[in-house]
């Protein structure tokens, strides 16, 4: 998920968001009605940070509403895996999510039938598909719970097209051996990566600049968390690793010459690096970097930081807002990055037919880009109502 922007200056950041200042007050504790509005609220504060409207990667003009007639007449199950960790973006349907309220996108409350227990922003938007009168895209929806190589299981013979807050980016378009296998659909989020600190900490650690050797950073690899991360800190220059680094793995450590081999991208790593634990700088005065959540998801990361076992998060500012709001005061939100993301979905680079269809359809639901999470957490029936708004092609 990384950037061509600039970095943030080291020693500069935006003030910590301590989100826990907006949940009820101990002698007036909040219904779990008003506690959901408010969760909501905090992500949507810091999301509107970075959500000014939607242009693709390119800097092209979204996708305008004439593309309607690309609309397949006939109804296609679209075979769609989504990735199960990413509350509020993408998530499966479990007991934590519950106690949130999470709804569809009807505003009915109820789970409805065939979501494969797939909830939140993307959830909505593909149901909103489904319910666009005479548009005909079925999706049959299954948990994915593997981050590494999500976007890739779109070229498989399992999936039509994959999500779940995935940062489109022109290197996870190719397979290993560099053949061009996926397309990422026009994007219909922005993302901006941050840090997620215990708040006791939030005055000490108020950007990237602010780590030290005594920290430990906990990231999911093969992100644009971790991506974002080891560039701002010098770690890697385009992807390659600085000579000195040593990376853990379980086969051993790995000590990076100076020949250029080593890598790591938000799109995956040196092949020898694949199942890093651990990373050291070549730096003294940089923290060390721990690998965690790649078979539990990003609870993992949090117990961590909860523990003590790490010092900060580098993720998206999105899920980061949701667990500082959940943690009941205990994390904060720092070092808002500059960089701004966009997601996408992701097909088969074969199936132009799929890719246009989704394309009209997102273009049509998000007015064009001028709807996207900050105006879904205000009201997550939006893309239901614009849905309804829909006319087919005569």
């Amino acid at each position: 998920m990384a950037s061509s922007s600039a970095a943030e200056p080291h020693g500069t950041g935006d003030p910590p968001f301590g989100l826990h200042m907006m949940r009820g007050s101990a002698d007036q504790p909040a219904s779990p009605k008003a506690r959901k509005r408010r969760r909501l609220a905090a992500i949507a504060v810091l999301a509107s940070f970075a959500l000014f409207g939607l242009t693709n990667c390119t800097g092209e003009a979204p996708v305008s509403e004439e593309r309607q007639s690309d609309s397949p007449v006939a109804e296609t199950l679209v075979r769609y895996g989504f990735y199960a960790y990413f509350e509020p973006v993408s998530a499966l349907a479990d007991s934590q999510n519950d106690q949130h309220g999470e709804r569809d996108a009807s505003g009915s409350g109820q789970q409805p039938p065939n979501r494969g227990g797939h909830i939140g922003y993307e959830a909505d938007l593909l149901s909103a598909i489904e319910a666009m009168d005479g548009f005909g895209l079925r999706f049959v929806r299954s948990p994915i719970t593997e981050w590494g190589g999500i976007w890739l299981m779109a070229a498989s013979d399992s999936f039509d097209m994959t999500g779940g807050g995935i940062t489109a980016l022109d290197s996870r378009t190719r397979d290993a051996d560099g053949a061009t296998v996926i397309a990422f659909t026009e994007p219909h989020i922005e993302f901006r990566q941050s840090l997620l600190v215990r708040s006791a900490d939030a005055e000490r650690i108020r950007s990237h600049g602010d780590l030290h050797a005594t920290d430990r950073v906990g990231v999911l690899a093969s992100t644009t968390g971790e991506a974002r991360l080891l560039q701002l800190l010098d770690v890697t220059d385009d992807g390659r690793l600085a000579p000195g680094t040593r990376v853990h793995t379980p086969a051993g450590v790995v000590l990076v010459g100076d020949d250029g081999r080593h890598s790591i991208t938000a799109s995956g790593a040196s092949a020898d690096l694949a199942d890093r634990t651990r990373l050291e700088p070549a730096d003294p005065n940089l923290p060390d970097v721990v690998y965690l959540g790649e078979l539990a998801g990003e609870q993992e990361l949090l117990d961590a930081l909860s523990r003590g076992d790490v010092d900060a998060i580098a993720r998206g500012t999105i899920g980061n807002a949701a667990a500082a709001f959940d943690s009941d005061g205990e994390f904060a939100v720092t070092a808002l990055d500059q960089a701004v993301e966009h997601g996408g979905f992701a097909i088969d680079a074969a199936n132009a037919e799929l890719r246009s269809a989704i394309n009209a359809a997102v273009a049509w639901l998000t007015d064009n880009g001028r709807i996207g999470i900050t105006q879904w957490i205000a009201d997550n029936t939006v893309f239901a109502t614009r849905a309804r708004q829909w006319q087919p092609p005569s």
